[in-house]
């Protein structure tokens, strides 16, 4: 799936939904006209950007279709694994474990699980998906800014990413990923900003597991 809608009840405010989308993607601000095929060189630096993130640790603003924001710390030690720790209040947890990514919301008590490959964030964390086979750049008007989608056109289902890429010479290849753009098969556009970039962490493997609202027991 998707799309995934969670209904949350905030404190002093009505029921609200929250829609996490790991679907398919637009330009970050505003659509845009796809260019032609990227210059490979263009793409193989962003590529080699991804790549060359070991591990990362970085502050995230998630704002969906509506405008409404979410804050939360994301954490990423390639290949595969990633988890999105949600701010106080939201009983919602996303973890990637090289293979899959799971979904726990432990106000429901619901896990759901699928394919990293089955989604976009496959871009940035499946070391086997060609990323260049499938990027595009997209216009930004600004040299140190690039714009870089992937969408399998084989599979549309599994939805695009577009990654926003800034020149930083801390960062890995001297691009730092400062935003990506989702947009599902429903035009339903969910946007995830980082800051405060920490690379080449120590994080320990157990950064992963998570607690089964199910069951007693950890994964």
């Amino acid at each position: 799936m998707n799309t995934i809608l969670i209904k949350l009840h905030k404190l002093g405010r009505p029921l609200v939904a929250f829609s996490l989308v790991l679907g398919t993607a637009t330009a970050a601000i505003a659509p845009v006209a796809v260019s032609a095929q990227a210059p490979s060189a263009e793409v193989d630096r962003a590529v080699a950007a991804l790549r060359g993130i070991s591990t990362l640790r970085a502050n995230f603003v998630q704002t969906d279709r509506s405008g409404k924001n979410t804050t939360g710390v994301l954490t990423m030690k390639r290949p595969g694994k990633i988890r999105f720790q949600y701010q106080k209040g939201v009983p919602l947890l996303i973890v990637g474990d090289g293979k899959a990514l799971t979904m726990i919301d432990y106000q429901v008590r619901q896990v759901q699980r699928w394919p990293i490959g089955n989604s976009p964030l496959g871009a940035l964390l499946n070391p086997s998906k060609d990323v260049a086979r499938f990027a595009k750049l997209l216009p930004t008007g600004d040299a140190g800014v690039t714009s870089l989608q992937v969408r399998d056109p084989k599979h549309p289902e599994y939805g695009t990413i577009t990654m926003i890429f800034v020149r930083n010479g801390a960062a890995p290849g001297g691009l730092q990923l400062d935003s990506w753009v989702a947009l599902d098969s429903q035009n339903k556009r969910t946007t995830i900003r980082l800051s405060g970039h920490q690379y080449g962490i120590a994080v320990d493997d157990k950064t992963f597991n998570w607690t089964d609202p199910r069951r007693p027991t950890t994964r």
